[in-house]
């Protein structure tokens, strides 16, 4: 016979052969069932093994009141029956309301009035199973954002504002829902809302909302009209900006198409060695057009002299400025780039500092490294 030798565990001996026998007790569970999945479908760390007929357990017990112990009072006399446990786990805050009312009262009760008896009622719902109804999330999200955020439910409070984010929030009730976020610490819905007040000013103003927001909150209505103002600055300031930044690219093309024209000849005018084809492609150079007409004037001009002319005031400004983007005037075929190159020695600080300028940023435009007029054959030019 078999010695089996036995350890005491209180007053239950427990043999050492059945103990090596006994399988330990299972981990935590990691069943992949809805893996990643919270209720509206968002991804979520974790395992979540929760089914459908659990859910439905929890709406029922809900729905039924089966052993309910606290009554939910609301407005015009209603009353929702529902589990202490459940809503002080869900809700910090109704747990030291239940804390409060045990302490005075056998049968614990606890107040929610200013809100519509139906969508104290959703709040409830969503305590025990986090879900809700498309149509009731629609018509109570304002009270909703109102309740998660009194009784601290983040969950719900965050659903509230994608809801109001993406289809809800309107021009309307925009005004409403930003002092309401701004009141629920709702930094991102607030910000949303601000934006759209921005965009769609002219028609927020005629709003009831606005005009009640105005007679109750008139530091509130001058603060967003002052932010009207400076967002219609930075606007005008953006606009500027391009317009300076098309002007400038217009400029670096001119630059390239006047050494197009000077060096390799376009269409019917170029250098005196350039023989022309008949049946030529056509020109790379949007600003070459222009500028052949601008050229064959200012060769037939006879007030060519600065500042006698408007057009040709025009092409002693390109000429210029052409000098000082182009990097060896010894070889330019552009006439007068050595000139241009020598009278910027003798130009005045003012002037010298105004050109820097208007170069730096046409480079800048184009993101340029260096000088790209580069011409070094040499030749003369024929009008």
């Amino acid at each position: 016979m078999c010695k089996v030798d036995t350890i005491h565990e209180g007053s239950a001996p427990v043999s050492k052969e059945v103990s090596r026998t006994i399988p330990p007790w299972p981990g935590p569970v990691t069943n992949n069932f809805h893996k990643g999945l919270s209720i509206d479908g968002s991804p979520q760390r974790g395992y979540s093994c929760v089914s459908t007929a659990t859910k439905d357990s929890w709406e029922r017990l809900f729905d039924e009141g089966y052993r309910a112990d606290v009554s939910v009072n609301t407005d015009d006399g209603g009353i929702i029956y529902a589990h202490a446990n459940i809503l002080g786990m869900a809700s910090p805050a109704m747990k030291g309301l239940l804390k409060q009312s045990s302490r005075f009262h056998r049968q614990r009760s606890i107040s929610i009035l200013g809100v519509p008896h139906d969508a104290v009622r959703v709040f409830i719902r969503f305590l025990y199973s986090s879900c809700y109804e498309k149509k009731e999330m629609e018509e109570f999200v304002v009270h909703l954002l109102v309740l998660s955020h009194v009784y601290m439910v983040p969950q719900l409070k965050q659903e509230c504002e994608k809801k109001l984010e993406h289809g809800l929030l309107t021009t309307e009730n925009v005004v409403d829902i930003f002092q309401l976020a701004l009141l629920c610490d709702a930094p991102r819905l607030s910000l949303i809302c601000h934006r759209m007040i921005l965009k769609n000013f002219k028609t927020v103003c005629t709003t009831t909302g606005w005009k009640v927001m105005k007679k109750s909150h008139p530091a509130l209505e001058k603060e967003l009209v002052e932010s009207m103002i400076e967002e219609d600055n930075r606007q005008k300031e953006r606009i500027k900006k391009v317009n300076e930044r098309k002007i400038y690219l217009l400029l670096y093309e001119a630059m390239e198409a006047l050494v197009h024209i000077y060096k390799d000849g376009c269409q019917t005018i170029g250098p005196s060695d350039k023989d022309f084809e008949e049946n030529q492609a056509p020109c790379k150079y949007v600003a070459c057009k222009g500028l052949e007409l601008l050229v064959r004037h200012f060769a037939g001009c006879k007030l060519r002299v600065p500042g006698g002319c408007i057009h040709c005031k025009r092409m002693w400004q390109l000429l210029e400025l052409h000098s000082r983007l182009c990097a060896n005037s010894h070889t330019c075929r552009v006439p007068l780039c050595r000139n241009f190159k020598e009278r910027i020695k003798k130009q005045s600080k003012k002037d010298e500092i105004r050109w820097k300028m208007l170069v730096k940023k046409i480079l800048r435009t184009k993101r340029i490294a260096g000088a790209p007029f580069i011409s070094s054959a040499k030749g003369t030019f024929a009008w």
